[in-house]
């Protein structure tokens, strides 16, 4: 049976289209993906993405599991700080990617991806099984909002106290810390999946409909509108940000995805996948993921052929128009032979090749 989030009634309210995304029921968009963008780029816009999974890992060997369970060394990030890593198979192949925040000496906030979540919950479970931590899956009973944009900041610090300001203010990317926002107690994170500055806010699901009216009124005079999933892949797509059953997958590395430098093959003692890993990168990759920038106007899609003088090198893991930049972008998986920025490729356009070229992801980054 599809899911349905704490704030699902909100998104009828508002109009918005619905779409099955990991077996929730998730709004598609409300009026306008291409104004949901631009409001991202241009001002704000808030997320419901309650559909992610939240397991928190606690105990005194919460740091040394983690460093067992995961490709990162996890137990090097300070705490109040978070850190990008993947959960992979013994054989290499990505069961997901994750961000995990570490809020204190021993206790961890690892978040998955929304159709990922039962699979990493009980995997990290399986391998617990010799460490003294708990694992405890709160997806259930988590919302998760994400206020995006550059004018997020000054939307937020419009719901937090004046003594809490300063929490919002100097928190750093990749960090996050409680907080009350209006009126309600929230672990604030400033990470997201949009290329913009913005925050990620989760909340008790008995909150969550008041925390996302509160946000949503106090960004009206400052261009904030509600935004689906398809302005979020557009958004992620524009700033070279993978997605989890696109450019990565089991039959994916961490290395094939140009993630390499995640895997922390430094760290001491064994982890799941150490020893597929550090042969792969002994090996080298025969493909590569690479952004691809359209020369014409059709955009390339999932699943098309990526060609070099007919023949075919590559298949396309994501594509369309950038709203932002103009032009088709693609992200594809090709020969490495094959990657260089500036080599010229076409894209298989159901039968018709359009010429596109190798550029260096992102195709968008802010200005700070």
């Amino acid at each position: 049976m599809t899911q349905k989030t704490a704030l699902h009634a909100e998104h009828g309210a508002l109009g918005a289209s619905f779409t099955d995304f990991g077996g929730w029921d998730m709004p598609l968009k409300y009026a306008s993906e291409l104004a949901e963008h631009q409001a991202v780029r241009e001002a704000a816009g808030l997320f419901d993405i309650s559909h992610m999974g939240e397991i928190w890992i606690e105990g005194p060997a919460a740091a040394e599991f983690l460093n067992y369970a995961l490709v990162g060394n996890l137990a090097a990030v300070k705490v109040g700080k978070a850190k990008y890593t993947m959960i992979v198979n013994a054989a290499g192949g990505i069961i997901d990617d994750l961000i995990v925040y570490r809020r204190g000496e021993t206790t961890f906030l690892v978040v998955s991806n929304a159709g990922n979540a039962p699979t990493v919950a009980a995997d990290l479970s399986e391998r617990a099984a010799n460490f003294e931590v708990e694992v405890r899956d709160a997806s259930a009973e988590t919302s998760m909002i994400a206020l995006q944009g550059p004018a997020a900041e000054g939307i937020l610090l419009t719901q937090v106290a004046a003594e809490s300001a300063s929490i919002v203010t100097d928190m750093p990317y990749y960090a996050a810390d409680d907080i009350t926002v209006a009126g309600i107690d929230v672990l604030l994170a400033r990470t997201g999946y949009t290329g913009e500055d913005g925050f990620e806010l989760y909340v008790s699901n008995d909150d969550a409909v008041a925390l996302w009216r509160a946000l949503l009124a106090a960004g009206d005079g400052s261009g904030l509108i509600p935004a689906g999933l398809a302005a979020r892949d557009s958004l992620r797509l524009e700033a070279g940000m993978p997605l989890y059953g696109n450019e990565l997958g089991l039959e994916t590395t961490p290395y094939d995805a140009g993630l390499g430098p995640i895997v922390s093959l430094k760290k001491e003692g064994d982890f799941v996948g150490r020893a597929a890993l550090e042969e792969a990168k002994a090996a080298g990759t025969s493909r590569r993921l690479v952004g691809l920038k359209g020369l014409g106007r059709r955009a390339g899609r999932t699943g098309y052929a990526v060609l070099k003088d007919g023949a075919e090198i590559g298949v396309v893991t994501s594509g369309q128009p950038s709203p932002t930049l103009g032009y088709p972008v693609v992200m594809a998986y090709v020969d490495a032979e094959f990657a260089e920025p500036g080599t010229a490729l076409d894209v298989d356009l159901r039968g018709k090749p359009q010429p596109f070229e190798v550029v260096a992801l992102p195709f968008y980054k802010r200005e700070k």
